[in-house]
């Protein structure tokens, strides 16, 4: 099983307080398809700066009254709870919920897979591997783009592309 995740943040790198996650989806992928989803904005508790807010579009009103990452903590580790962390440069999002998980005083540790080392193993010689460009060469929409959920879907879209090419190759 795989928790496909995908983060928007207002900051570069997790830096408690300011650098935290505005929004977060997990899609639960059974090795064929999404089975499960779960999509939220989170209140990050710092000032969301103007160029996070153009990258994703997520203002401080947005987020004002959503949950906090303390409340939906329980739920993010029983959903990846046993299962494979799978996202686009995974680094990024997975020490970002590391991190979230460690100012509570938790640990959280989670079997890793990059859908970018990925697509270089399996669809090798493409132009860029960047999400956006990689997406796009291989057809997947994303009407969403830098929204934590469109992002997902995407991800997932090419995670089953990857899963085939890798059954292809076997």
């Amino acid at each position: 099983m795989f928790a496909i995740i995908d983060i928007e943040t207002c900051g570069g790198k997790f830096n408690f307080p300011q650098g935290r996650i505005t929004e977060i989806c997990i899609l639960i992928h059974d090795g064929l398809t999404v089975v499960e989803k779960f999509s939220t904005l989170i209140n990050p508790e710092c000032y969301i700066a103007p160029l996070y807010t153009n990258i994703t579009g997520i203002t401080n009103e947005m987020v004002k009254d959503a949950p906090k990452f303390h409340q939906v903590a329980k739920k993010i580790h029983e959903l990846t709870e046993n299962k494979t962390f799978v996202a686009h440069n995974v680094s990024f999002d997975y020490n970002f919920i590391k991190g979230e998980f460690a100012s509570l005083g938790f640990q959280y540790e989670r079997e890793k897979l990059c859908t970018v080392q990925m697509s270089r193993k399996l669809i090798p010689g493409k132009k860029s591997y960047s999400f956006g460009k990689l997406c796009e060469s291989l057809g997947i929409p994303n009407n969403a783009r830098h929204r934590a959920e469109g992002d997902a879907v995407a991800t997932a879209q090419l995670f089953d592309i990857l899963l085939r090419a890798r059954s292809a190759k076997k």
